[in-house]
C-alpha cells in the first residue's frame, strides 16, 4: 500500500513540473496548424502566382470605380519584379481589363516584393510511410493517412531559408482599393533572381573546416648568408 502511494505522489510530481504555470513572464511558444506553401522554382511559376495575384485583384475590385489601371514599375526593380510586373500587365490585358501608360485618371497599381533569409538547419516534416506486406516477399509502402497527397506534391530537398513576401495593392491619391498578398518560398540557390545580393553563410554541420594558408615572405637579415 505504502508503494503504491509512493508512486502515486512521484507520478503527480512529474505531472505536475510538466504543466504550464499559472502564471509566466511571457507567452508559451506555440506551433501553428500544419499548412503548405509553395516554392518558386521556375519562370512559369512567376506567370502562375502573377495570374493568382490578378484574379484576386479584379475581384476585390468588382463593385470599385471603373477606371483605367496603371502599373508603376520601379526603375530598380529585380529581374523577378519584371517579369511579375509584365505578366500582371498581360494578365489584365488578357482579361478585358484596360492598363494605361499614363498614371493620369488610373488607378495606380502597386507590386512590393519583400525578401526574408530565416535560420539554417530549419525543420521539414514529411509524410510518414508503413510498410505491408500483400504477398509473400512483396511489401508496399503505404501513407498513414489515406486521405494525404502524394509525396510528388511536397518539394524535394530542405526547407528553403529564402522567402517572399508578395503584396499587390490598387489605389488612388485618396484611399487604397484592394490589396492582396502571398508568401512562398524561394530556392536558395535563385536568390539573385530576387534581389538578395547577399550569400548564405553555410550551416552548421559541426565539421571544423581548415583555415587558408596565409602568404609569407621572406626577409634576408643582413649578416645571413
Amino acid at each position: 500500500m505504502l508503494s503504491k502511494t509512493a508512486s502515486a505522489i512521484v507520478t503527480a510530481a512529474v505531472l505536475a513540473g510538466c504543466a504550464a504555470p499559472p502564471y509566466s513572464p511571457t507567452p508559451l511558444a506555440t506551433n501553428f496548424p500544419s499548412a503548405e506553401q509553395h516554392k518558386l522554382q521556375a519562370a512559369a511559376h512567376w506567370s502562375a502566382i502573377a495570374k493568382h495575384l490578378e484574379k484576386r485583384l479584379v475581384e476585390e475590385m468588382r463593385n470599385a470605380p471603373k477606371r483605367p489601371y496603371f502599373i508603376h514599375e520601379n526603375p530598380q526593380a529585380t529581374p523577378f519584379q519584371r517579369a511579375l510586373t509584365t505578366q500582371i500587365i498581360s494578365s489584365l490585358v488578357s482579361d478585358g481589363h484596360i492598363v494605361s501608360r499614363a498614371p493620369a485618371g488610373a488607378l495606380r497599381i502597386d507590386l512590393d516584393v519583400q525578401a526574408l533569409t530565416f535560420s539554417a538547419e530549419r525543420q521539414q516534416y514529411r509524410p510518414t510511410f508503413t510498410s505491408n506486406m500483400i504477398a509473400n516477399g512483396v511489401w508496399v509502402a503505404s501513407e498513414q493517412d489515406p486521405t494525404a497527397k502524394s509525396r510528388s506534391a511536397f518539394a524535394p530537398g530542405a526547407t528553403p531559408r529564402t522567402e517572399l513576401i508578395i503584396t499587390l495593392s490598387v489605389s488612388d491619391q485618396y484611399r487604397y482599393y484592394a490589396r492582396a498578398t502571398n508568401a512562398y518560398y524561394v530556392a536558395d540557390t535563385d536568390r539573385g533572381l530576387y534581389g538578395i545580393k547577399d550569400e548564405l553563410p553555410p550551416a552548421n554541420t559541426g565539421t571544423a573546416v581548415a583555415a587558408a594558408p596565409q602568404p609569407t615572405t621572406n626577409f634576408l637579415v643582413k649578416g645571413d648568408r
